[in-house]
């Protein structure tokens, strides 16, 4: 079979190897990545090697890693820089193929299919790449060789930091069956526990079920992960750049002090929302769909959506809406974070379906000065120009302290 040449390449603990370049002798001891314990994001978000041989795990608190771990070195997150050094790593990979498909910032798939006559075998390739990745940056790789997506990503799991691993069609019985099931791509914790259910702890034994009852027991995704399994896995990689449109788009904070008045809610919604905003004309697209979620002091979380009459991206139509789910679901426990999101997302090219008495002026008065106000952040910087509401009370959001996500 002419199989193809998949690279599956894996930044190894990106954020905490960012934060040490520059700093060699820092590689030695234990780092950690965390946010502020300040804004309440009081979590090891990244490890150095060092740091986890001391026991500290992502997501554990500030508190107990410390506790763990007296002589840890705190480093706050720099997504800036996260993003940079993302870009120039990928810029490496162009070099040897145009096929480039990211998988979150520190991942990306390569097909060196048509490279190979170039630079030599997909060992070959990887090696290179490593090489060069770390001479460049003083970054490390574990990369992953196989014939399709899933078993390169596999791959790169099974021996790192800076490690080339190979699997070939022959080693699906040898090397890959014997693997817990959760290692396989697109098994999480739910579905590994569904499958522990039914006696499936390994992903050879995932490949010797019966796909129907896969099917009764997962839905379609059961068979899907079953065909993972044999290495029956097809998509292509896509080319550098290219990416489907977006399915949604949200933003979500957690706040320096608990919010107890709608105002103080509305207030932090504004904030988010206009990124939210942003997010979608940089895209291309309105909403028809829009969800608030929050979760409360005691940690409780809901989520709530609604269908929109007319989609829009405009703030304030969007953070009305919001508000309106929040007030019939919210029991008045104060809140400890906050988000909104939209989805159904429509092209700002198709015809929308006004009513009769739509001011079609002031809608179209209102996208170009929302879009002019995006343009003047994008210039002079993200707090150059505030709404008079968004500087009532800093303690509870500053502009852009959030998290947000576009899924695609």
């Amino acid at each position: 079979m002419n199989d193809r040449v998949i690279l599956h390449c894996d930044l190894n603990n990106f954020f905490a190897s960012v934060a040490t370049i520059g700093h060699p002798e820092w590689q030695q001891i234990p780092v950690a990545v965390c946010g502020s314990v300040e804004e309440r994001h009081g979590i090891v978000l990244a490890k150095n090697y060092p740091a986890k041989a001391a026991g500290i795990q992502t997501a554990m608190t500030v508190v107990e890693a410390l506790r763990l771990c007296p002589k840890l070195m705190i480093l706050p997150p720099q997504y800036d820089q996260y993003m940079h050094y993302s870009r120039l790593v990928q810029e490496i990979y162009a070099r040897y193929t145009d096929r480039i498909e990211p998988f979150g910032i520190d991942e990306c798939w390569l097909d060196v299919t048509g490279s190979r006559r170039l630079f030599g075998d997909g060992i070959q390739i990887a090696d290179r790449l490593r090489q060069e990745v770390k001479q460049a940056y003083d970054l490390t790789i574990s990369v992953g060789v196989s014939f399709c997506k899933v078993m390169a990503k596999l791959g790169s799991d099974m021996k790192k930091p800076n490690a080339t691993t190979v699997i070939t069609r022959e080693d699906l019985s040898r090397k890959v069956w014997c693997l817990p099931v959760e290692d396989l791509f697109g098994i999480g914790r739910k579905t590994a526990q569904q499958l522990h259910q039914i006696g499936v702890y390994t992903i050879g034994q995932l490949a010797a079920m019966q796909p129907e009852i896969l099917q009764t027991k997962l839905g379609k995704p059961g068979v899907q992960l079953w065909q993972f399994a044999h290495g029956l896995e097809y998509s292509p990689v896509r080319l550098y750049g290219d990416c489907d449109p977006p399915k949604s788009v949200s933003r979500s904070t957690t706040c320096k002090a608990d919010l107890t008045t709608l105002s103080q809610v509305r207030q932090v919604l504004v904030g988010l929302t206009e990124q939210v905003s942003a997010d979608l004309r940089r895209h291309g697209f309105y909403a028809g769909t829009v969800s608030v979620s929050f979760r409360d002091k005691n940690l409780a979380w809901y989520s709530r959506q609604t269908s929109l009459n007319l989609p829009t991206r405009l703030v304030k139509s969007l953070v009305d809406t919001a508000m309106e789910l929040l007030q019939q679901n919210w029991s008045g426990t104060p809140l400890r974070s906050v988000g909104i999101g939209t989805s159904n997302l429509v092209p700002q090219t198709a015809p929308l379906q006004t009513g009769l008495f739509f001011d079609m002026a002031t809608w179209e008065r209102k996208e170009r000065l929302e879009a002019e106000v995006d343009h003047l952040r994008e210039k002079m910087g993200k707090n150059a120009i505030a709404r008079a509401s968004q500087l009532l009370d800093p303690l509870h959001v500053k502009l852009g302290s959030s998290f947000g996500h576009v899924t695609f």
